[in-house]
C-alpha cells in the first residue's frame, strides 16, 4: 500500500492511513504558524485558526498551543505537546490536586485541566464557526497534546453533544483522568478513540496509578515497529524488554527515544508500506 501524500477528507472510521495522517497533524503542532498554514494548504485545508495561551509561574508549563484546520468535509484540531523531561517532572508530582472532570464527571490531572481551560473556549467557538457543512471533526495530539485532545473530546461529548468529535487519536499520551471519567469516555467514544503507545515510551506510564488511568482503545507499536490491536500482559512485558535491549549502549534512554512524535509517524508509515 503506498504511503498517502495527502489526508483523506472523507475518512469516517478507523484506519492506519487516517492514524498516520493524524500523527502528522499532531507533529505539525510543534511548528510555527507559517509552517502550519503552508502544510494545511498542501493538505487541502483552506481555513486555519491558531489557539495560543501563555501562563505565568508557578504553572509548570509556559503555554498551551493548538490549531484548527478545516475544509468542506473535514476539521482537525491538533494540540501541541511538550518535552519528555518537562512533562515527566510535573506529572510525577504527587502533591498536585485534581481538577474536576467535564460536566463534573470524575476528575483529571490539574495541569491538564488548567491547560485545556485556557484554550477550550476558543477551540469550541472555532468549531461552531467552521462546522458549516456537517464536516467530520477529529482531535489529535502527542504527549501533553494527547491529554488535551482527549479532554477536549470529553468536554464536547458531555457538555455540547452536538459538537461531539468523530474521532480522537493520541500518540504517547499520559494517563489523564480517573476511572469514572474513563468509563464515561469509553462509553461515549466506542470505536472513536484510539491511543497509540510506542513500545517503551515513558510518558504513557505517567502519572502513576491508581489515581489516574487510561481510556480505551490501545494501539501498541511493538519493538519491531508493528502496530498491534491487542497485546497480552506477558507478551507486552517481553516486547518492552526486547526494546530496551535493542540499544546496548543506552537502554535507560529507550523510554525517552520512543516518545518522539517522529518515531510514531515513522512506525505508522512503515505499517502502510
Amino acid at each position: 500500500m503506498p504511503v498517502p501524500s495527502a489526508i483523506d477528507h472523507h475518512a469516517t472510521s478507523y484506519s492506519l492511513p487516517l492514524a498516520h495522517s493524524l500523527a502528522q497533524a499532531a507533529g505539525l503542532a510543534y511548528q510555527d504558524e507559517a509552517a502550519i498554514g503552508e502544510q494545511a494548504a498542501h493538505w487541502g485545508f483552506d481555513r486555519v485558526r491558531h489557539h495560543h495561551t501563555r501562563f505565568t509561574p508557578p504553572f509548570p508549563l509556559q503555554d498551551t498551543q493548538a490549531y484548527t484546520i478545516a475544509s468542506d468535509h473535514m476539521i482537525i484540531t491538533a494540540f501541541r505537546g511538550t518535552e519528555p523531561a518537562q512533562i515527566r517532572d510535573w506529572l510525577s508530582d504527587a502533591t498536585t490536586p485534581p481538577w474536576p472532570g467535564p460536566a463534573r464527571t470524575g476528575y483529571v490531572h490539574y495541569g491538564f485541566g488548567e491547560a485545556l481551560e485556557s484554550v477550550f473556549p476558543a477551540v469550541k467557538k472555532t468549531l461552531e464557526e467552521l462546522r458549516t457543512n456537517g464536516q467530520t471533526v477529529w482531535f489529535t495530539g502527542h504527549s501533553l497534546g494527547g491529554a488535551l485532545a482527549i479532554l477536549a473530546g470529553a468536554r464536547l461529548y458531555l457538555e455540547e453533544p452536538k459538537l461531539r468529535a468523530d474521532g480522537v487519536y493520541t500518540f504517547g499520551q499520559p494517563r489523564t483522568c480517573d476511572r469514572l471519567l474513563a468509563e464515561a469516555y469509553n462509553k461515549g467514544f466506542r470505536n472513536r478513540m484510539y491511543r497509540f503507545v510506542n513500545n517503551n515510551d515513558i510518558v504513557p506510564q505517567l502519572p502513576p496509578e491508581p489515581a489516574y488511568t487510561h481510556v480505551d482503545t490501545l494501539r501498541y507499536i511493538d519493538s519491531s515497529g508493528k502496530v498491534r490491536e491487542s497485546v497480552s500482559l506477558l507478551g507486552g512485558l517481553g516486547d518492552r524488554v526486547k526494546g530496551m535491549t535493542a540499544d546496548a549502549f543506552a537502554p535507560a534512554s529507550d523510554g525517552v527515544r520512543d516518545h518522539s512524535i517522529k518515531k510514531y509517524i515513522a512506525a505508522l508509515e512503515k505499517n502502510l508500506t
